[in-house]
């Protein structure tokens, strides 16, 4: 079936948040969790999953928090959501298969730069490459 919690829209948005304000050091999960109103617990959660699969990595300490450990450009918003919710269309026929069909390569083709570069672009802010 087509299943997506609120786990997977929360990750990205706070991926987004993190490729926005991060860089080399290391953002705390409770800066990332006000900045997108997310229980700093919930959060928590989901960036442990993404860490075991290699998406982030993490500091601890006074000075720790989370960073990509992979360029945002290379981690696409399937990634996310099937980490976070399983396969999406596992066990989907016919309408609803087409439906996960279309969903996945919507997904597939959208990383989590992309999603960055679309919230800039939305709140006026532009984006600058080197």
């Amino acid at each position: 079936m087509i299943s997506i919690t609120s786990k997977s829209p929360y990750a990205v948005l706070a991926l987004a948040e993190l490729g926005r304000i991060g860089g080399e050091a290391p953002v705390p999960i409770g800066e990332l969790a006000r900045r997108r109103d997310v229980p700093v617990q919930f959060l928590e959660q989901l960036f442990a999953v993404l860490r075991r699969a290699g998406i982030l990595t993490s500091q601890r300490g006074v000075k720790g928090g989370y960073r990509f450990a992979r360029p945002p450009a290379t981690i696409t918003v399937l990634e996310v959501v099937e980490l976070l919710d399983g396969h999406l269309g596992a066990g989907s026929d016919g309408v609803f298969l087409q439906a996960a069909s279309a969903a996945r390569a919507v997904f597939q083709q959208t990383t989590i730069a992309d999603v960055i570069e679309t919230e800039a672009r939305a709140a006026g802010t532009a984006m600058y490459h080197i």
